[in-house]
Order: structure tokens, then sequence, then C-alpha cells
């Protein structure tokens, strides 16, 4: 039986001990950090964005913990540090009542709140099918956080299949160094992956991935909805999306110094009078990167400084009416706030190092130099202890680079469980896997000719965690072990020139999974 929430987060030791017992652990005032950080773009406008400075720090590991420390505020806007470690999932997530807060099960909601700072700590914080929904609030700051695979249908669904949604009358909103992905588009169940409408303003999302979606995200539920905007986007990648990089509709959007790699219909979309400012960004492998589509609604832009490079553009015909081939402004945008801006040449590079959760919080210089920030988020107490780490883990210049070179490679392995394929893992699909008919097994990735390879990400399949046990990666050719350790996750390791590469499963816990065995040049 779950037992009723009822306790104040304070320093006090009976608290701090009733607080540890479900999730909630509040740490000493000299252990809070600046982990607010120094927002940028639009959200420094509007009075700022500052979330939960100068309020409590709490360390958490359930969405139900969340909820609690929000709950037991002494009022829906003091000021709120909440550091999160480990994954939030459907399973910990449950509604907390209180007068400081209107929160529901399956969702983070972060509804008619303000002054608020989620920030993920230690080994990482991942919510995992499970949506932030940010709802008639503001100077919310979100940091260094996973949202992957939410769904708006089948099961369990969560946030209307939004990564991150907000609406209705939201202010002063930075999400910062985060991954925001799914497995798919919305026949496979998803929306977008980060969302603004019904009158949604001053928001910046910077140094982060969308990956792997249909929809990267709009601003503007319909052309009707024109009460939304003054966004910044800036040294983000998006990569292998459909469109909505974003979709704009009315408003104003400041959008510098992005990567965009494999978008496949189509990219920045200014309709329904949306002016934005796109400079200096880097555009590689893609379709229609900036335009106006799917309607006859026009929006605007100026433009400077930006790389295309390998993008094709379709004719213009009724509602499609692409930028290109030679994009030229047709509106001026003034932009109220400083910046450092790199150059575009540069902006894969930076971003590579800098972009998404758990890369130290790096951020560029603005002379193409990512930099690490002194420490922002204190280390686990006596009270925190932080588990070992059980998967290996990029460092902030560890993060794959250029493509997938599994993609169109061969695969095999020493055997298949029922209803799995070796080529699953080499489909770009986390929907689907490979696991071998017991505890233990190789996979490899092959090639027709030698490749080099330095890079190797080992993904298990949405909503599965911690069946892979102690690995190898072997060179098939010659035997060679290239790295070994335990768990899923980024490999790096000296640049090998090989045409076969074995991933070994020396153990496990139950049946091992393996969605996808990514291997990469860099």
């Amino acid at each position: 039986m779950r037992r009723p929430v009822a306790l104040r987060l304070q320093v006090a030791l009976a608290t701090t001990a009733v607080g540890a017992a479900i999730g909630v652990v509040a740490l000493p005032t000299q252990e809070a950090s600046a982990a607010a950080g120094a927002a940028t773009g639009y959200a420094t406008q509007n009075g700022g964005t500052t979330g939960g400075a100068g309020g409590q720090t709490v360390r958490v590991s359930t969405g139900t913990g969340i909820h609690t420390a929000l709950c037991t505020r002494a009022s829906s806007s003091t000021p709120i540090i909440i550091e999160v470690q480990g994954t939030i999932n459907h399973g910990n997530t449950t509604k907390v009542s209180g007068d400081s807060c209107s929160t529901a099960a399956g969702v983070i909601e972060l509804k008619q709140i303000s002054n608020v700072t989620i920030i993920g700590v230690g080994t990482g914080a991942v919510f995992d099918q499970l949506g932030i929904h940010i709802r008639e609030s503001r100077n919310i700051i979100i940091r260094n956080v996973t949202v992957r695979n939410v769904k708006k249908s089948g099961s369990p669904t969560s946030n209307g299949g939004d990564a991150i949604g907000m609406e209705s009358g939201v202010r002063n909103v930075w999400v910062d160094h985060a991954t925001l992905e799914a497995s798919g588009g919305e026949s496979e169940g998803y929306d977008g992956l980060f969302d603004m409408k019904d009158d949604t303003q001053y928001v910046t999302l910077s140094y982060s991935i969308l990956r792997n979606s249909g929809r990267g995200g709009l601003i503007g539920s319909s052309e009707s909805d024109r009460s939304n905007g003054y966004v910044t986007f800036h040294h983000n990648l998006y990569e292998n999306i459909d469109s909505r990089t974003p979709l704009l509709r009315g408003g104003i959007a400041h959008i510098y110094n992005n990567h965009y790699v494999g978008l496949h219909e189509s990219g920045i979309n200014s309709r329904a009078g949306a002016r934005a400012k796109v400079e200096n960004n880097y555009f590689r492998n893609s379709k229609d990167v900036l335009g106006t589509f799917y309607t006859s609604e026009a929006g605007f832009w100026q433009v400077a400084g930006n790389v295309f490079d390998n993008v094709t553009w379709s004719s213009r015909s009724g509602d499609n009416n692409p930028a290109g081939p030679n994009p030229v402004s047709n509106t001026t945008v003034s932009i109220p706030y400083s910046y450092r801006l790199d150059g575009a040449s540069c902006v894969p590079d930076v971003v590579r190092q800098t972009a998404g959760a758990h890369t130290g919080l790096r951020e560029s210089d603005g002379n193409c130099t990512p930099q690490t920030p002194a420490p922002t988020t204190p280390a686990p107490g006596p009270t925190t202890p932080t588990p070992a780490p059980t998967s290996p883990t990029p460092g902030p210049t560890q993060q794959p680079d250029g493509p997938n070179l599994s993609i169109g490679a061969g695969s095999d392995g020493s055997s298949k469980a029922s209803g799995t394929s070796y080529g699953n893992v080499r489909d770009g699909n986390l929907g689907t896997h490979w696991s071998p008919t017991g505890a233990t097994g190789d996979i490899s990735i092959k090639w027709g000719s030698a490749t080099t390879v330095s890079r190797v990400v080992i993904r298990e399949p949405s909503g599965t965690q911690g069946g892979i046990g102690s690995w190898q990666l072997v060179n098939h050719g010659n035997g060679a072990v290239l790295a070994s350790g335990s768990g899923a996750g980024a490999i790096a390791f000296p640049a090998t020139s090989l045409s076969k590469i074995t991933f070994r499963i020396n153990s496990s816990s139950g049946a091992p999974k393996v969605a996808e065995f990514e291997t990469y040049a860099r």
C-alpha cells in the first residue's frame, strides 16, 4: 500500500530520513550549486530565467520524488533545484497532491508553478517513455537530461507523445544539454520532441540533441495559434528527423549555430507570418532545410553565414516553397540580447563535443572552442551514494561524429532467438532487436572492404535496461580485443581498420537484447 506523502523538505535529520525513504533527499545549503547556470537567448528576456536559483537543492531518483519535491514547497513559487539521478518511468511516477503543485501520474507535470530547476546529475537522468509537460508555468530550467520514446498512441502513452511540451501561458523556459529522441514517427506512436503552443514565449533550447523522430518540434499548434514566439535555438544537433526543425507558426525565432544532419522531408518551416533569423548553421545530407511548406500562408526568414552541404531542394509549387537552392533574406529580425556566434564551418565539431546530456555541460566560447564550465553540481553526500557505473559512458570528446557505418552494412552472429534478427541491430529502429538463444552470444557488423572504426554505441530496446552483462569488442579478423566492459552504452577505442567487428556478450541478466550496434569512424 502506498503511504501518504506529508513531508516538508528541510535539512532536519528526521525529515531527511523520511525523504530518503521515498527517493527524495534534501541537501545541506552549503552543497547547493549553481545548477541553474546562465540562461542564453530569448530566455534571458522578460525578466530572465533563473529557475530554482537560491532555493533548496534536493536529490531524487523517481518521478514520484520529483512531484514530491514540488508539492512540499512552501508555495508554488518557492525556488527549488531538483537533482535527478537514475531512470524515471511510468512505474515510479505517481500523482502527488499538495497546495504547491498540480501533478499527474505517467508524466512529469510542471503545472501552475514557477522557479524550478530540474537537472540530471551523477550517472545521468533518463526519462524513459515519460514526457515533461510544462503548463501555465514560468521560470523553468531543465538541463542534462535524456527524454526518450514518449508515445501518444500504443502503450504506454505520456504527454501527448511530446518529449517536452509547453502550453497555456508558459513564460521563460531554458532547456539545455538535453537529449530528446524517439524511435520513429507518427505511425509508430510518437509526436514532437520539443513543442510550444497556446501562448508560450521566451524559450531557449541550447546544446541539445534531437534525433530519430518524425517531428523535431513546433511553435504553434495550428495556423491560428500565433500567440507563441521569442524562441532561441542554438548549438543543437538535429539528426535523422523527417520535418519540423522547427515548424514556426507566427512569432519570432533566432536559430544559430545548429547542426542539421539527415532531414528527410523539410527542416525549418517558417509559415503563418513567422519570422526567423537563421545564421551560421550547418546543414548536411538533407532536403528542403528552410522555407514555407504544407501551407499557402507564408513565413519569412533572414539568412546569413549558413553552410549547405549536400542539401537538395525541391521545386516551388502550390504550398511547397523552399528557400533554396540559393536562400536569400525576405525579412529582418532584430535580436535584443548579446550572443557568441561560432563560424558555421566549425559547427559540426563544436556541436559534436558539446550537445546532449552527459557531456559535461560544455559550451562554445564563440571561437569554435568548447569550454568545460566550473563544476555546477555537488558530489553525492553520504546520504545519497552514487552507484558504480554499469555501462561505458562517452566523455566530452567521445560522442560519435559522422554517419553510423552500420547502416547499409551486413551483420551476422552466433545465434538468434525466436522472433529476432541479426539485421535488427542495423536498421535504426530501437523497437526491434537481436538476442542470442541463450544468455551469451556474438553479434557482428561486417563490410565488404576494410573500414576504419573508433567508436561503437550499443543500444538496448526501448524500456529495456541492464540485461547485458560483461562483454568484449573484438576485431573479428585477428581476434584482437578492442575494448571490454559491462552494460550497454558508448565505447571508444583506438581507430582500427577492419572488415568485421564483433560484440561478444560473455554474461547477462536474463535474455540480453541489442537494438542497435552503431559504428562510427570517429
